[in-house]
């Protein structure tokens, strides 16, 4: 027991001194990309109209005339303390804005996959009990679909049925305009349940109802295929077989070992799944004007906000990296059969 935990540590250790490494060369690569990219973060700030002792002024004042190397060495400096500056629309600090739109976010990606969990895995089950039928092409055929669907022609999608012609969801936004939200840990639901104010917590539900519902159907096909794909192989395994031939029912067989092996990758993908929605989601939020870091950097990236934008990338950078490492140590400790 100790020497696989020894082991563990070890593959634990590794995986860690790999993410300064990643980190780096992703935050290098944004550096050199936005400083390549055309546009000027002072015209974005002031407009072309400005004049030139404003124009120059404002250079100065962001470090935009020091020397590019300069500027690359303050920029790692800075990450290294967890500064990632000010952003230059606001002048609001970065992280705080990570802080303020991060929860919308996860809230939403952690709903999303609640969904695509809820849709899936009857479909997975279904289409492997019905191997070879209608049932199971047509249960493959939509895991396909969903899957394929871009994100964003699904989301205007279902605000077409759902929001404009059925009128029984609001085409977007987080909660209601003109009410307070209950502000305690940013997820809104989480803090109406905490307030206990069953008003906000409806209301919450409401706005977060239609955009996480299909967001989890669009998910839907990667879960139901990789439970089908999994439990199919592990139902054809030699202990599963040797389970029969000893007399135990099919049932406690497939509860207490084959459905507990098939589902170990499906812990692999919802956390990456999370962690990806977290930054990924652009085109989906900024659909929906769910206000998450996400349209966070839209709005950034249309306004030439160097310093927001390359806050919020590493932030989800080292989001993804951490919840990767998490995930592989918690396969490496629940699945004694991989090698580390």
């Amino acid at each position: 027991m100790s020497r696989n935990l020894n082991k563990l540590l070890n593959y634990s250790l590794l995986k860690i001194s790999l993410i300064p490494i990643m980190l780096w060369i992703i935050s290098s690569l944004v550096f050199i990309l936005l400083r390549v990219a055309p546009g000027d973060p002072v015209d974005a700030i002031l407009g072309s109209g400005a004049d030139e002792v404003s124009r120059e002024f404002l250079r100065n004042k962001l470090g935009l005339n020091e020397p590019l190397i300069n500027q690359y060495f303050s920029y790692i400096k800075n990450i290294l303390h967890l500064d990632f500056g000010q952003s230059l629309s606001t002048q609001e600090p970065v992280l705080k804005i990570i802080i303020k739109s991060l929860p919308a976010s996860l809230e939403l990606g952690f709903f999303s996959i609640l969904s695509a969990i809820v849709i899936g895995f009857p479909l997975g089950l279904i289409g492997l009990r019905n191997r070879g039928k209608k049932t199971d092409y047509i249960a493959r055929i939509l895991g396909i679909a969903t899957y394929a669907i871009p994100p964003f022609w699904g989301a205007m999608l279902a605000q077409l049925l759902f929001s404009v012609f059925f009128n029984i969801s609001p085409i977007g936004g987080r909660f209601p305009i003109f009410q307070q939200q209950p502000q305690i840990t940013g997820f809104l639901v989480l803090d109406s349940i905490l307030s206990n104010n069953i008003i906000a917590l409806k209301d919450s539900l409401y706005h977060l109802a239609l955009p996480s519902i299909t967001l989890g159907f669009l998910l839907s096909g990667i879960f139901s295929r990789s439970l089908r794909v999994n439990l199919d192989k592990t139902l054809k395994s030699d202990y599963v077989n040797a389970a029969i031939c000893r007399g135990i029912s099919r049932k406690k067989i497939f509860l207490n070992h084959a459905l507990p092996n098939a589902l170990l990758p499906i812990v692999t993908i919802s956390g990456l799944t999370l962690a990806s929605l977290a930054g990924g989601a652009l085109l989906f939020e900024v659909t929906f004007s769910w206000p998450g870091i996400a349209l966070r950097l839209h709005e950034a990236i249309s306004q030439r906000d160097y310093t927001l934008v390359q806050g919020i990338v590493i932030f989800t950078s080292m989001l993804i990296v951490s919840l990767n490492l998490l995930v592989d140590i918690l396969i490496a400790y629940l699945d004694p059969r991989i090698e580390y």
